[in-house]
C-alpha cells in the first residue's frame, strides 16, 4: 500500500516547525524526524497525517550536549549517535550499551531519541532509561515553551501528555555520579524483536556498599517506570544475588503485568524478577567508557 495524500513542509527553525504544528495539528498534522515507525504507519494506512513537518533540516536540532549538569538531546538526533559514549560521564557508557539492543542497524540509523520517547511502546529502550533517570522532556507549543518530568510523561501504551499543538524539541538526561555504574538487561526470542521484560541499574559503589540506586523496568507493563521501593531496599546495602533475589520477588506483587496471547500477564511477571536480578548483577561487572567496544 502507498501513504493517502499529505503535505510536506520543511521548516528551518524551531519556531517555524512549531507553528506549523499549531496550524496543522487539529487536522492531523505530525512531525517527521526519523520517521522509522510513523512512515511505515503511513503505508499501511494506519496513519494518515494531513501534513508532515519534517524538522531534520533545522540546523542544530540534532545536536547532543552537556550543560547545566546534564545531557541535552535534540529531537533530531538519532540511535546510531550514541553508539559510543557521548560524554566522559558514565552515561555516556549507560546510553551506548542501551543502544545496541534496539532493534537493528538500519533502524538505528534512522529513528530518534526523541521520536521513541513521542511514540511512547511500552518496550522501547530508550523509554526505559529515561523513567530511571528522570529525564526533563523540553515542549514547545502555542502557550510557549514547557517542560515534563518523565514520571508524568508516559500515561499509557502509545500515549504521552504531549498535547498534539506541542513538538518535543529536546530531552535532558542527568549526568551521573562519577562512580556509577550500570547495568541492562533485555529478553526478547530474537535479536532484534521487541523487548518482552528488560531492566536497567544504576548503582555507586561506596565502602562496599550501594548508594544513589536506581532501578527500572520496561516491556512489563504498560509503561516504563522506577521502582522506587526495590531502590529503598538496596540503597546502604552490600551487593549480593541473595539480596537481588529479595529484591525482585518483593517487586513482582505489585507489578502490573501486560498478556496477550503470545506472552501471558504470568510470563511477563516471571520475566520481570529475572530482568531485576540480571540487570543488578550487571551493574556490579560494569564496563568503563573506554571499554565500550565501537
Amino acid at each position: 500500500m502507498k501513504p493517502a495524500p499529505f503535505t510536506l513542509h520543511r521548516p528551518r527553525s524551531v519556531a517555524e516547525a512549531a507553528a506549523l504544528l499549531a496550524a496543522t495539528a487539529e487536522e492531523g498534522g505530525l512531525i517527521l524526524a526519523g520517521g522509522q515507525t510513523l512512515t511505515p504507519m503511513m503505508a499501511l494506512r494506519v496513519a494518515f497525517p494531513s501534513d508532515l513537518i519534517d524538522i531534520t533540516a533545522i540546523p542544530g536540532l540534532d545536536r547532543i550536549e552537556e550543560a547545566g549538569g546534564a545531557l541535552r538531546i535534540g529531537a533530531a538526533a538519532r540511535h546510531a549517535a550514541f553508539r559510543r559514549p557521548v560524554t566522559a560521564n558514565p552515561l555516556g557508557a549507560l546510553l551506548a550499551d542501551v543502544c545496541r539492543h534496539i532493534a537493528h542497524l538500519p533502524i538505528r540509523e534512522r529513528g530518534t531519541f526523541c521520536g521513541s520517547l513521542c511514540h511512547a511502546d511500552p518496550a522501547s529502550e530508550w523509554c526505559l532509561v529515561a523513567a530511571t533517570l528522570d529525564a526533563t522532556l523540553h515542549l514547545e507549543g502555542p502557550e510557549g515553551p514547557r517542560e515534563v518530568a518523565a514520571a508524568d510523561w508516559f500515561e499509557g501504551p502509545m500515549t504521552t501528555a504531549r498535547a498534539p499543538e506541542e513538538m518535543l524539541t529536546a530531552v535532558t538526561l542527568p549526568l551521573l555520579p562519577s562512580a556509577a555504574r550500570h547495568g541492562f538487561y533485555e529478553f526478547n526470542r530474537r535479536a532484534g524483536d521487541f523487548a518482552l521484560g528488560m531492566a536497567l541499574a544504576v548503582v555507586s559503589l561506596e565502602d562496599g556498599l550501594m548508594k544513589d540506586v536506581r532501578l527500572g523496568l520496561g516491556a512489563v507493563e504498560d509503561r516504563p517506570r522506577r521502582l522506587s521501593e526495590a531502590e529503598a531496599m538496596l540503597e546502604g546495602r552490600a551487593p549480593s544475588e541473595s539480596l537481588f533475589a529479595e529484591v525482585a520477588e518483593a517487586v513482582l506483587p505489585a507489578l502490573d503485568p501486560m498478556g496477550d496471547p503470545a506472552t501471558p500477564a504470568d510470563y511477563r511477571r516471571d520475566l520481570a524478577g529475572t530482568a531485576i536480578r540480571r540487570a543488578l548483577a550487571a551493574a556490579l561487572t560494569a564496563q568503563s567508557p573506554a571499554e565500550i567496544p565501537a
